[in-house]
C-alpha cells in the first residue's frame, strides 16, 4: 500500500499532540480524587485512561491519512495501552511511570543485539530518510544505544524519588526534547559520513 505524504505540522500534532492533551488534562485534575464502583482514583490515573483511547484515535487518524505507521510508534502504543491497563486495574500509578523506563531500555536492547551482531537496526528504521554511509550509522547506533540506557537509569531515579508533577513535566518535555538535541547534534557530528545527492547535470 502506497504512502500518503501530509503536511508535516499536521504529522507533528498527530504524533506529538496526545501527550501534550495528557499534561493539560493532569495540570487540570492533578489534586481531584474520583469514586468509581467503591474505588477511589488519583487524578493521575484519570488522566492516564484518557490518554490511551486519544492516542489510539490520533495514530488511527495519522493511519489513514499516510497509510504508514512506524515500528517505534506501534511499539510505543502498545506500551502505553499495556502499562495504561496496568495502571488502571491495580490503581497503582507505578505502572506507567515504569513503562518509559521500559521502552528506552527495550530500544537500548535492541539496538545493542543489532551492534553485537555487527549491524545497525537504526539504519534499517531510517536509511531511507537519511543517507548516510554504514560506518556513521554504526557510530550513531552505539552512542543513541547508550543514550537511551541513559534516559532510562534517568526516568528510573525520577519515578522513585521526585514528585508526580515534576515527572509528568519532564516526561512530556524534557526527555523528547533531549532525545531530539541528542540526535541533531549527533547528525552534525557525523557529516562526514554523510552521502551526497548526485549533482543534478540539468544546472
Amino acid at each position: 500500500m502506497a504512502t500518503r505524504k501530509i503536511n508535516p505540522v499536521l504529522k507533528q500534532v498527530l504524533e506529538l499532540g496526545p501527550t501534550i492533551v495528557f499534561f493539560l488534562i493532569y495540570l487540570r485534575i492533578k489534586d481531584e480524587i474520583y469514586l468509581w464502583n467503591g474505588v477511589e482514583y488519583t487524578g493521575f490515573i484519570v488522566a492516564t485512561l484518557i490518554f490511551v483511547p486519544i492516542l489510539l484515535i490520533a495514530m488511527g487518524i495519522l493511519w489513514a491519512m499516510t497509510r504508514t505507521l512506524s515500528r517505534m510508534q506501534i511499539f510505543t502504543a502498545f506500551m502505553v495501552i499495556f502499562f495504561g491497563g496496568l495502571t488502571a486495574w491495580f490503581n497503582d500509578e507505578r505502572f506507567f511511570k515504569m513503562k518509559t523506563s521500559i521502552v528506552y531500555g527495550v530500544f537500548a536492547l535492541i539496538l545493542g543485539i543489532g551492534l553485537l551482531r555487527g549491524r545497525s537496526y537504526l539504519e534499517w528504521i531510517m536509511g531511507e530518510f537519511l543517507a548516510m554511509r554504514h560506518e556513521g550509522w554504526m557510530i550513531l547506533t552505539k552512542r543513541l544505544t547508550l543514550f537511551f540506557l541513559a534516559l532510562a537509569i534517568a526516568n528510573e531515579l525520577i519515578w522513585r524519588t521526585q514528585s508526580t508533577e515534576l515527572w509528568v513535566k519532564l516526561e512530556t518535555f524534557a526527555f523528547p526534547a533531549a532525545l531530539f538535541v541528542f540526535l541533531w547534534s549527533q547528525i552534525v557530528a557525523l557529516q562526514r559520513h554523510l552521502i551526497e545527492p548526485p549533482a543534478d547535470p540539468h544546472n
